[in-house]
């Protein structure tokens, strides 16, 4: 029996004799914690002291992509949190790295990611000999290639993208700034958009927005959710395809394919002040090396 067992032994027995929990309370955490130690082993963890709480989210991920209810996963989250508890209780541990960890709302979805072919199907859909097909295969392509929410996608400008270094600069929530890789297939879409559709659609008038319609003002979000609706429906998706569905299946394929979770979190600008110290030492060339090696279009 290693560490991690001993001390889930001593978890389930102070539940058991110092709680006194039901019989099937106490089955039930033990279940969903052989589960969580299992997803430590599989990540090389076998020293609590070394799970931190970007595991304990990957690990709700984990179960939600295996279709388990957020009823379900909030249980989860709930004996994790309780066995950290525990641990500190006993002077183990010196913080409970879940106790920051939103419990999953019952009512609250994320959106659906859609699957690697649906995303070729979709990026696939508009016409790259229009000009106007330049420009949303250019803008879906980025959106998808960066994990861009909308409001974001649409105040690129001409001076925040670099297609020589394949990155992007982003304003995310809060006016916090990011550098984005993007991968070769988002930096041929660009390039051809800026030197053969946008100057067409500017007609000589001038923009600083990377992404312009014809009469030279930017895109808007209202205008992007109705080309993407068109598209969707055109690459064949029967469900409903929202912009924040794009950046979903951006971190769902990354996360996937085995890209660390505190990359991808840098990358979606997902920083607060509990989990800011994760993201500190993680390197813009770290960055696009996980990009480049497990986004499926990198």
């Amino acid at each position: 029996m290693d560490s991690l067992d001993l001390l889930a032994d001593q978890y389930i027995n102070y539940l058991v004799v110092e709680k006194g929990l039901s019989k099937n309370t106490v089955a039930a955490y033990s279940r969903d914690l052989t589960l969580y130690l299992a997803f430590l082993r599989e990540n090389a963890i076998t020293n609590i002291t070394n799970a931190d709480t970007a595991l304990v989210l990957k690990h709700l991920i984990n179960l939600r992509n295996a279709g388990l209810g957020a009823r379900s996963r909030a249980r989860h989250l709930v004996t994790i949190r309780g066995f950290y508890r525990f641990l500190v209780q006993e002077k183990i541990l010196g913080t409970n790295p879940a106790q920051v960890v939103d419990i999953p709302k019952t009512g609250r979805k994320l959106p659906h990611a859609l699957t690697v072919d649906q995303i070729i199907q979709l990026l696939g859909a508009p016409d790259p000999s229009k000009p106007l097909g330049m420009r949303d295969a250019a803008m879906l392509e980025l959106m998808y290639a960066a994990g861009l929410r909308v409001s974001e996608l649409i105040k690129v400008g001409m001076a925040d993208i670099n297609l020589e270094a394949c990155f992007v600069r982003v304003l995310g929530k809060g006016y916090r700034e990011r550098v984005v890789p993007i991968g070769q297939v988002a930096k041929e879409r660009v390039d051809t958009y800026v030197a053969s559709g946008r100057p067409v659609l500017l007609k000589g008038r001038p923009s600083s927005y990377l992404f312009v319609t014809r009469t030279a003002r930017p895109m808007t979000r209202q205008g992007f959710w109705k080309l993407l609706k068109q598209y969707a429906l055109k690459a064949g998706i029967s469900h409903k395809v929202t912009p924040h569905a794009l950046r979903h299946s951006f971190a769902t394929h990354l996360l996937e394919r085995g890209a660390d979770l505190r990359s991808v979190q840098v990358m979606l600008g997902h920083v607060d002040i509990s989990t800011t110290q994760i993201y500190t030492h993680v390197a813009q060339e770290r960055l696009k090396a996980v990009h480049t090696q497990y986004h499926p279009r990198g």
